[in-house]
């Protein structure tokens, strides 16, 4: 039986020599930083530099890495200690994971296991062991086909946020699938180069809406006591006006009792909610609910209106955004966790990007594997498992996800 990881190695290998033309270097690559994770060891090797494509491949094909990084910022010696390296600028990122946002599946495909005591569970990583209180896991994470559409359904949010609100043009933006479980969204634009890591948080705080008051986006009561009414923004207002009303109207089509009970309303204005639905969704076509109900006021509405927010804002990870020495994962290289590439996503046709199609690598040959525990998954048209304790001939690219997940050992190829 084959080690391993020596398998995984291998084929990363093969996959740099045959496509090694496919992987596209960054722009004004001799002021980037490369860095690589290494199989074996799982050590990073940084502060690496790049005069072309061709020195790219050279690196590729002899250092081999589960993982391969180059830098949003620009240097004026790349391959210097941080300090030394002498800053230029840096594009702009964003990074939309599965991690970072609740999912239907409430991934229940997840599991993590405590290094202290050994106690087992599933779903989302707890902050503390239930059992001994020790915070060091071991988690196994799965990339199901709702957590990535709930990667994508973000990351058409925060498309829409940067081209609308903050003017970016499309032809500085690319979007990538990651080739695990979530999307970048890259931006190469001078007037964010320069930006330090403040005014970076800054844009982060307006995607998430942090610290938005809804008073000041149009929600607030107008008139002498006696004629008081409650006004609001519209549908199509700009800016966060706009995005409010919006998320405003997606809650309450959909929100059930509990849903509105959970957001702090007492039980008599959920009633009239209720009561009132047919009328509350058509004022929509006119000026928006907001002064059909006034028992309650503007705090229950307010309570709603916080809501929209966090509907409309789009999950992104913070620290990656905001750090202007990130490296980020290198266009249609492999994923070390899944065998995967990262490809980038047709600008218009990201609502029917198929991640489990057009991010496969491996399209020839088969692998014997001996599988401990796998859920069901597809690959392409065609579905696997679930498998546990069985060993299996699989196609290379469904071999080489469970493999990378430690989840299989190789057996054989074919």
């Amino acid at each position: 039986m084959m080690e391993t990881k020596t398998f995984a190695r291998n084929k990363f290998l093969e996959y740099y020599q045959k496509h090694s033309a496919s992987i596209k270097p960054p722009t004004q690559i001799e002021k980037r930083e490369f860095g690589f994770l290494l199989f074996k060891e799982k050590v990073m090797i940084r502060h690496k530099s790049s005069k072309n494509s061709d020195d790219l491949t050279k690196l590729l094909t002899t250092i081999v890495p589960s993982d391969a990084y180059y830098s949003s910022a620009y240097y004026e010696k790349p391959e210097e200690k941080m300090e030394q390296k002498g800053w230029l600028g840096a594009d702009l990122i964003f990074d939309i994971d599965a991690d970072h946002i609740p999912t239907p599946c409430a991934k229940t495909h997840d599991k993590w296991t405590c290094n202290n005591c050994g106690t087992v569970g599933k779903g989302v990583l707890p902050e503390k062991c239930p059992a001994c209180g020790e915070q060091k896991f071991d988690e196994k994470t799965w990339p199901c086909e709702i957590c990535l559409e709930s990667a994508k359904k973000e990351t058409i949010k925060l498309i829409d946020t940067l081209t609308k609100d903050f003017g970016f043009p499309t032809k500085d933006i690319s979007v990538s699938f990651s080739g695990h479980r979530g999307y970048h969204l890259h931006i190469e634009n001078r007037a964010v180069q320069a930006l330090d890591s403040m005014a970076r948080k800054e844009i982060v705080d307006y995607i998430l809406g942090i610290g938005l008051e809804t008073g000041f986006h149009g929600l607030e009561e107008r008139g002498e006591k006696k004629s008081r009414v409650l006004a609001g923004p519209g549908l199509d207002d700009l800016g966060w006006r706009g995005r409010i009303s919006r998320g405003t109207y997606e809650f309450l089509l959909n929100a059930t009792p509990e849903e509105l009970e959970k957001i702090g309303l007492k039980k008599k204005f959920i009633e009239a909610l209720t009561q009132h639905e047919k009328k509350i969704l058509k004022s929509w076509e006119e000026k928006g609910p907001w002064g059909i109900l006034m028992r309650g006021g503007v705090t229950s509405w307010k309570k709603i209106a916080q809501r929209g927010v966090e509907m409309q804002s789009a999950k992104i990870d913070t620290v990656v955004t905001t750090d202007i020495h990130r490296l980020i994962r290198l266009n249609n290289t492999l994923h070390g966790k899944t065998g995967l590439k990262k490809i980038e996503v047709p600008f218009n046709d990201i609502e029917k990007f198929d991640p489990f199609k057009s991010a496969i690598a491996f399209k020839k040959g088969a692998v014997k594997v001996l599988v401990s525990d796998a859920p069901e998954f597809r690959l392409g048209d065609q579905t696997y498992g679930p498998y546990r304790n069985r060993q299996v001939e699989l196609p290379t690219a469904a071999a080489l996800l469970l493999l990378c997940k430690g989840m299989a050992e190789a057996k054989e190829e074919k």
